[in-house]
């Protein structure tokens, strides 16, 4: 992938010298939030109908400031010698010019999204998360996370290596990003608080990763379209990472058996299928994975 014909985003702020994102939530005493603690959180937002990361939100709001972690506008770029870095720019400034150029074109306006490196660990509107939540997206702050350790363990643990197997990732995050300004995300809290189903095959936390993995699609199309930058087997890498994240390979590996009532995000032929549609087609209206009755 010849990366470094996009456009560097100024966007990605470096959190990677945090101290693991300022050490967590933290409130009387000094002490963290214990496991029993967000045990019960989790219960109570079930109970409830809420979103337990949510309330962790909520939370960490209240945490003594003194130990709050920077925002992301007191933190820095990262250091222009860092490669790693200038490949994550590069990828999202990308990922800004083809959907400001969509939403332009559907007579909106993109909000750009932050994306903030991190190592270990660090707090978001939505909690505190690790290194090993993976890169994640928070609604509450409309800002992506990433730990760049995980596209070494995408390589030796997937065996999904290369840079666009990576640019997938972040398309993908940056997919959920798209969902939020859609109203897509918003929607879905409301069905939970409704109590449809959310998890299993089918479910709608499903339909709504297929639907990001749909969304990367489009950007790799219109990225392609604009730079000619894929070189051959690039495809064949995003195609790889989306097949070894399925559901149902994680669960193979992790615990020998597959339970699709406990299906997230789709399985791995979903996931390559709604990539693929994605990448053909270029145009949002193709991913809506929520009308479609075969996933």
């Amino acid at each position: 992938m010849l990366w470094k014909k996009g456009r560097r985003s100024d966007n990605v702020v470096d959190a990677r010298g945090d101290g693991g994102g300022g050490g967590g939530m933290r409130f009387g005493g000094g002490k963290g939030l214990s496991l029993t603690a967000i045990v019960l959180i989790v219960g109570i937002g079930w109970i409830t109908g809420q979103d337990p990361m949510q309330i962790l939100g909520q939370l960490a709001g209240q945490m003594d400031q003194t130990s709050a972690p920077a925002s992301s506008q007191t933190r820095q770029a990262p250091p222009a010698n860092d490669e790693q870095a200038e490949f994550v720019r590069s990828i999202l400034g990308d990922t800004e010019d083809t959907w400001g150029q969509v939403f332009q074109q559907a007579g909106r306006q993109y909000q750009q999204p932050k994306l903030v490196l991190f190592s270990g660990r660090v707090n978001s509107a939505c909690g505190l998360a690790s290194s090993a939540t993976g890169p994640f997206y928070c609604p509450a702050d409309k800002q992506v996370y990433l730990d760049m350790s995980f596209f070494q363990e995408m390589s030796q643990r997937f065996s999904a290596a290369g840079d666009f197997a990576q640019a997938y990732v972040i398309a993908h995050e940056v997919g959920h990003h798209v969902q939020t300004l859609l109203g897509v995300s918003a929607k879905i809290q409301e069905a939970r608080r409704q109590g449809r189903q959310m998890e299993g095959d089918g479910g709608l936390l499903v339909r709504q990763e297929l639907q990001a993995d749909c969304l990367a699609g489009v950007w790799a199309n219109h990225a392609q379209k604009r730079l000619n930058w894929l070189e051959p087997g690039d495809i064949e890498e995003a195609l790889t990472a989306a097949n070894a994240i399925g559901d149902d390979r994680l669960q193979q590996q992790g615990q020998g058996r597959v339970v699709p009532d406990s299906f997230t995000h789709g399985t791995s032929a979903q996931r390559v299928r709604w990539f693929k549609t994605g990448f053909a087609q270029g145009q949002v209206s193709q991913c809506d994975t929520f009308a479609a009755k075969n996933l």
